[in-house]
């Protein structure tokens, strides 16, 4: 029963028809042209801006009741970033069987997850998750529509410019059959713990600990993807080339972006949780409202 469960779920995640034949293209993707990408990001950062204003000038200073939504959200994205990371770790594996014979004198199959061969189309079973993952990002957004009901004072600038990089890092993914899609493991790895974790406090099955998991899970996620960009270069450079490094360029270039802001947002924390422990307020207090400003500043992802 068991047996049959699994190579039944490892057909549905890499040997399905739609799987195995998916196609990047304007014709048979949704949202697979340039106009799409200007138009969705820019009607995403136009209605973050509209319901700040708005609530700004209804004078709502209190959190806006969301019910069990952004939990229900976080169950939703925990269970579609566990399902992409199974399809894509299964696609790999099955991809690396059937094309071994093309590239095993010169690859090992991880750093053919690392550099794709030159002339790699976009399609096909690892393409076909990519493109699932970009669409998840739709989905993903709406956390930052929580974030602004939640606090009707402050805009999440941060949080909108990561969202619209990731939205567009994505797209260039499959648009450019770019090398790097190792990243997709890591990052759905981590947000189908990130969103597992919210649920789980959201609903009460786990109590919110002062350890800081969205944080440390943030600064992985920044540290392995770092570590896949130079992988990418050095396999560029002594395998005979990646396909896709323009895009990679450009999202080495976001990616840096991105760890600038998130370096500095970090050490400005720091520094002021430091200031307020020695201001001599008294040990317990500032320890609980430090981890509660850990906590909630990193509700980033």
């Amino acid at each position: 029963m068991t047996l049959k469960f699994i190579q039944e779920l490892n057909f549905r995640l890499s040997e399905h028809p739609s799987v195995v034949y998916f196609r990047w293209s304007p014709t048979q993707s949704w949202g697979s042209t340039w106009m799409f990408l200007i138009t969705s990001i820019s009607a995403y950062i136009a209605v973050s801006v509209t319901l700040h204003v708005f609530l700004l000038l209804l004078r709502r200073r209190k959190p806006v009741p969301l019910g069990p939504i952004p939990a229900l959200h976080s169950l939703a994205m925990a269970l579609l970033s566990a399902t992409i990371f199974a399809g894509i770790l299964s696609s790999s594996v099955a991809e690396i069987r059937d094309t071994r014979w093309f590239w095993r004198r010169s690859k090992t199959p991880f750093q053919w997850l690392l550099c794709f061969p030159l002339g790699t189309r976009p399609s096909g079973r690892v393409f076909f998750w990519s493109y699932v993952f970009y669409l998840s990002r739709f989905l993903h957004i709406f956390r930052t529509f929580f974030t602004i009901l939640r606090n009707p004072q402050k805009l999440p600038h941060f949080q909108i410019l990561n969202h619209s990089i990731l939205i567009c890092m994505s797209f260039l993914w499959l648009e450019f059959s770019q090398s790097f899609q190792v990243a997709i493991l890591s990052m759905t790895l981590v947000f189908a713990t990130v969103y597992g974790y919210r649920f789980a406090t959201d609903v009460g099955l786990q109590k919110s600990s002062g350890f800081p998991l969205v944080m440390v899970c943030q600064i992985i996620l920044v540290v392995t993807n770092l570590g896949w960009h130079v992988g990418v270069l050095v396999l560029h450079f002594l395998k005979g080339g990646c396909n896709g490094m323009g895009a990679w360029v450009f999202n080495t270039v976001l990616n840096s972006f991105v760890l600038l802001i998130l370096l500095n947002f970090y050490v400005k924390k720091c520094l002021s949780e430091r200031d307020f422990a020695a201001s001599g307020v008294e040990g317990k207090a500032a320890t609980s409202e430090i981890s509660y400003k850990l906590l909630t500043s990193s509700d980033r992802l």
